[in-house]
């Protein structure tokens, strides 16, 4: 298979439907894009009903193109990380991975052009967000729930106002920054470093203001990161986790029982903002960005050190913290349903705490003039227990 069929069959795949967001191949499937959140076969000439092993491999080998550290890589992890552009087109992360002893290949469509925190409506905190000098910003959520998109737009404010040197670390790179006020320097795992760790400790030598970390996988990297940002750096990084508390505890669990009250100071720190998010499927189809976000504070700090307990939890102090940008998914969902942007269902469905977005949806039908109940004709029982009264004076 020469590139020019990759390329053609990858072209027909990203145009067979609007909002193509990955693109799947598996062995027993026919080839399928995700849009708008749902997986949808393509219809290819000549047909391919099911992809046999023999097609998913040619393919997989093709992408790889003969690199002996991605093919290393995939015989002895099982999977591969790797990026492919579609010139003039399109570019994409690409996973290459063993199941089953067949290979399956997912591609990630990567925009061309830099998101912004307005292009994009993101909250209006994300403006404080890229200001912040030192630290470390947490952008968390699962995969394909945009962190690396957000965290690209807070690159851009910092490029658009401040002449600072940014080195990113990225697997792959996805967003390619011009050089507007700032200056960029985008490695990529596997061709300008080894490990994040490696990566990381090497930025501390270059002089950077801003580091994006892609990820922080392991006890290492994020010891290196807190390093950083206790020396006046600003890092900026992604985890996989659902929310501000479990973010904290992933972290913390990372270490021994005997560092944990170290790490927990070190923490306290250094953490300027956590930003969860997840993507929900939006009226009308499509979907929207919800967030979770976190800003350091006394009682903030105060948490970390000491641990939640009842009444001091990370979501009573985002739910107290609105006036200073903060805010619980739930409130979010809440706000989302107000807008029309989301059904009842939907935010009761992501709901962490159910009763809260219940009680926050009955409150905007009310607001609209909506019923927030199907019992009707309520009234009161007048002959209740007379009938047993009546009997007794008989």
């Amino acid at each position: 298979m020469r590139k020019q069929e990759i390329d053609h069959i990858l072209t027909r795949m990203l145009d067979a439907h609007k909002d193509v967001s990955d693109l799947n191949l598996t062995v027993g499937k026919p080839m399928q894009v995700e849009s708008s959140g749902q997986l949808v076969s393509i219809e290819m000439n000549p047909k391919f009903e099911s992809l046999t092993p023999f097609q998913t491999e040619i393919f997989a080998l093709n992408l790889v193109n003969q690199e002996r550290r991605l093919t290393e890589t995939l015989l002895r992890e099982g999977s591969c990380d790797l990026s492919y552009s579609l010139p003039g087109k399109a570019r994409f992360r690409v996973n290459v991975f063993s199941q089953s002893g067949s290979y399956s290949i997912v591609l990630r469509k990567l925009e061309s052009k830099v998101p912004t925190v307005t292009g994009m409506n993101l909250p209006e905190i994300f403006h404080k967000i890229s200001k912040e000098k030192n630290g470390i910003i947490f952008v968390t959520g699962a995969t394909g729930s945009g962190k690396s998109t957000s965290l690209a737009a807070v690159l851009d404010e910092i490029n658009e106002s401040e002449s600072v040197h940014v080195v990113t670390l990225e697997d792959p790179v996805e967003y390619q920054h011009p050089h507007k006020k700032s200056t960029f320097n985008q490695r990529e795992l596997g061709i300008d470093f080894d490990t994040f760790a490696n990566g990381l400790r090497a930025a501390l030598r270059q002089a950077p203001k801003v580091i994006l970390v892609g990820e922080m996988r392991d006890r290492e990297t994020v010891e290196i990161g807190l390093n950083a940002a206790e020396t006046g750096h600003l890092v900026v990084t992604t985890l996989h986790t659902v929310d501000a508390g479990q973010t904290i505890n992933r972290i913390l669990g990372m270490f021994n029982t005997e560092e944990e009250n170290q790490v927990r100071i070190r923490l306290a720190d250094t953490v300027r903002w956590i930003v969860c998010q997840r993507l929900l499927p939006k009226v009308g189809g499509g979907r929207v960005a919800s967030f979770e976000i976190l800003r350091t504070s006394l009682r903030v700090k105060d948490i970390i050190l000491n641990g939640e307990s009842e009444g001091k939890t990370y979501y009573d102090v985002m739910q107290a913290g609105k006036a200073f940008g903060m805010t619980t998914f739930d409130d979010f969902f809440v706000d989302l349903f107000g807008k029309g942007l989301i059904s009842e269902e939907t935010a009761l469905s992501y709901a962490s705490h159910k009763g809260i977005v219940g009680r926050g949806i009955d409150s905007v039908k009310s607001s609209r003039g909506e019923k927030t109940t199907d019992i009707d004709k309520l009234e009161i029982d007048r002959g209740y227990g007379k009938e047993g009264k009546d009997a007794k004076k008989r």
